[in-house]
This record gives structure tokens, sequence and C-alpha cells, in this order.
């Protein structure tokens, strides 16, 4: 039996701000349309509530209860220093930058206009001077259609990055999302990466709020294209987020490989949803994360992992730390299809309760229609060690010492995934920095 939900305020709201601002928004008639039928679908489906299966440890409904201004246009002042300030470890990384204000490109804080080997534009700029085909096609694949935030993020993204890749990068591409200003708003942006065959590129994401603003709602969603043979590093950090929800969906041709680290910390709600999809074989997947939360956070990671074609491999591999009342879910779903004979898939998630009272939810999934496949799963729950605790103070270590030396250990073999030497130091020192809060 479908019972019909009363549309909420935040749900009225966005309907109505759609209808008012939709001119504004950039793209032609083609990708107006589109921008329609996704708000369409938003309608009916509404936001994503615990009703909804892939949804249920995370109400968004019931989370989202005061309508948000959605920012069409935005010039709020942000200095480099405030800037780098906010992004910590990260501001000395040595990379291409493109940076974004309130889901908004700036110039004048980007860096990216020497880049050999990959053209970087704001998304704003190619859907205005992009043939239909193509600006609507930048909006369309950042996870299933009938996904309500995907469909709410193709409804009013209104800027991002757009990158292509051709060649092997030597420096990291930088793209930075910061939430600045007094008011809370609510940020939808899009990126479109797009890697030719053979060629070889590390992505960081980051998602910051500077100091003295306000967090409010942020709606991402990141489509990669892996060619044949191409090989991409992608680092997603989220720190100091109010509500954030991110969609990324990765697509690995032929002996493609792709790596996703996802870093979390100090955010009071944030869910991860990641859709890869294989469409060649002998292609290579590993998502691997680092969660840290306390106090009443929440962090949700969930993957749909698409084995469409044989012989391709996948890894997931998540390390949670939880104190106080924080939550924290994983689900993670492998599909199989009948076709993908020898796949190999296996996935672990591993939580550290530091509290009593904090919660880990994990929902690990196989859906498995070949014959020909290894695949596997678990998941552990566990406190820290008393032994290894005893074994540390009996050696003269302080307790508040030593339990850190523990849950650094714990998250080490997480951090381990990330390859680029600068980039694994930068998270130890936010981890650490976590820690010492």
């Amino acid at each position: 039996m479908n019972v019909t939900l009363k549309k909420t305020d935040v749900e009225l709201a966005l309907a109505e701000e759609f209808d008012r601002l939709s001119t504004k928004l950039p793209g032609g008639r083609a990708v107006s349309a589109l921008r329609r039928q996704a708000m369409a679908v938003f309608r009916e489906h509404g936001l994503p509530h615990r009703r909804v299966e892939e949804w249920k440890y995370t109400d968004l409904r019931a989370r989202l209860k005061t309508p948000l201004q959605t920012r069409v246009v935005d010039d709020t002042n942000v200095s480099a220093k405030e800037l780098n300030a906010a992004l910590g470890a990260l501001a000395t990384l040595d990379a291409h930058r493109i940076v974004l204000i309130n889901g908004h490109y700036r110039r004048e804080l980007s860096k990216h206009d020497t880049i050999a080997d990959a053209d970087v534009r704001p998304l704003s700029n190619a859907l205005r001077v992009m043939p239909d085909e193509a600006a609507t096609r930048m909006l369309r694949g950042a996870g299933p259609e009938s996904e309500s935030v995907v469909a709410l993020n193709t409804a009013f993204a209104s800027d991002g990055a757009v990158i292509s890749v051709a060649g092997r990068l030597t420096k990291p591409i930088f793209i930075i999302h910061a939430e600045a200003g007094q008011k809370p708003g609510h940020t939808v942006m899009r990126s479109t990466i797009g890697v030719l065959p053979g060629s070889e590129a590390t992505i960081v994401e980051v998602f910051v709020t500077l100091a003295g603003a306000h967090a409010g709602c942020v709606n991402s969603a990141t489509e990669i294209g892996l060619g044949k043979g191409a090989k991409v590093s992608h680092l997603k950090v989220t720190v100091g987020a109010g509500t954030h929800i991110s969609s990324c969906a990765p697509t690995l041709e032929a002996a493609a490989e792709y790596r996703l680290f996802h870093y979390t910390a100090s955010s009071e709600l944030v869910r991860n949803q990641v859709f890869p999809l294989f469409t060649g074989e002998g292609a290579k997947l590993d998502i691997s994360g680092a969660m840290l939360a306390r106090a009443k956070e929440h962090c949700d990671t969930t993957l749909v992992i698409d084995h469409a074609v044989p012989g391709c491999e996948s890894r997931e591999l998540f390390k949670t730390v939880l104190d106080d009342t924080a939550r924290s879910v994983f689900q993670g779903k492998v599909i199989v299809r009948p076709d993908a004979q020898q796949t190999d898939g296996k996935q672990m998630a591993n939580a550290l309760m530091l509290s009593e009272r904090a919660e880990f939810d994990s929902k690990p999934e196989l859906e498995i229609y070949a014959d020909d496949v290894v695949c596997g799963h678990g998941a552990t729950v566990a406190d820290i060690d008393k032994n290894l605790m005893f074994y540390l103070l009996s050696r003269g270590i302080p307790r508040d010492e030593a339990r850190a030396m523990l849950i650094e250990s714990f998250i080490g073999e997480a951090l381990d995934k990330v390859q680029d030497e600068a980039l694994r130091a930068a998270l130890g020192e936010m981890a650490t920095g976590w820690l010492a809060g």
C-alpha cells in the first residue's frame, strides 16, 4: 500500500523557487527542458525519508525543516587568506585550483589557466556556450534519474567544474568548494570530469566552511568518465559541513583504474553516495574512507557498485570513529549481472566506538546473477582494546596520547589507501587535529 505524504514546507518552497528562478539558470532550451523534467521527478518523490529503503537510516525529509534560499548567484567577498585558513593542511598542496564560493566559480581565487593536457572551465560558462547535446550531457549521469536529490541537483545546478584530461597530469586538480557568509543557503553544484583513454589524473574535491560562516545545505554531484586504460585517483574531503549530500557516478571502460577516498569529519550531516558502473572488462575500482564523528554528527556512506561486464575488480574499505552520540551508516551494495563472470568484489566496514551512546549501522548487500565470481563482505564494531591501552600506559605514555595513538592506528589502514604522499600526510595531520579537538 502506497501512502502519499503531505509535502513539507521545504519541498513546497523548493518547487516554488524553481518556478521563480528557472529562467535565471544557465543553459539553452534543451537544458531548460531537462531541468523541468528533473524537477518533475523531485515534485513526485520529494525529499528522501526513512520509508525509502536506501535512505532509511538518513531521514533527510525530517532533517530539513527550514527553507533555505538557493544560491543562483553569489558575490560574497572572500580572500585567499580566509580560504587557505579553512583548507588547513591542504592549503599548501601543489595543485591546479578551481575555486567555487557558495557554489559559484571565482576566477580571482582559481589557478588553472596553464594546465597542459587538460581543459578546465566553470560549468556556468560551458552550459552557455556548448551545443544543446553537449550541454545536456553535462547535467545527466550523476546517479539514478529516480534519485530525488540527484534530480534536485539537475534542476538547480548553476555552476561547478568541467574538466577534460587528455594526458598524464603531473599535479592534482584541486576543486575547492567553500561556504561563506553569515546567512546559510542552499548550494547546488555539478562537476563533470572526462579522462580520455590512457590518461592519468589526480582529482581532489574539498568542501569547507569559512571561519565565521554559517553552513547551510549543499547538494553536490560529480560525474567521472574513465576511458580505456585511464587511471584516476579521486580524493573527497568534507569538513565543517552543515547538511551535505554528495552523489558521484564513475564509469569505467576496459582496463581503467579508479581510486576514490572519502575523508569526513566535524560535520553535522553528510551523505556520500557513489554509483560506479563497469562498462569495460578488466577495470579496477577501489573505494575507501575515514569518517570521524562526535557530538550528534551523522555520516552516511552508500555505495551501489554495478558489475555489468566480466573480469572486473572492486574493493571497499571504510573506517569509522564515533564518539558521544554520533551515528555512522555504511550501505554497500554490489550487483553482479548475468554476463559479469569472473567478478572479484570485496567490501569491509570497521567502526571504533569511543562511546556507548554512539551508533553504527552497517548494511552490506550482494546481488549476484552470475556463478563464476568471488564476492564477500564484512563488518566489525569494537571499542578501544583494553590490553593495548594497558600496554601503552605501562610504558609511561599518558592516557590521552595512548588513546590517540590507538585511534590513529585504527584509521591508518584506510589512510594508507591514499597513494600521494603529500595528500596522505595532510589527511593524517587533519585527523590528528580532530583527535586533539
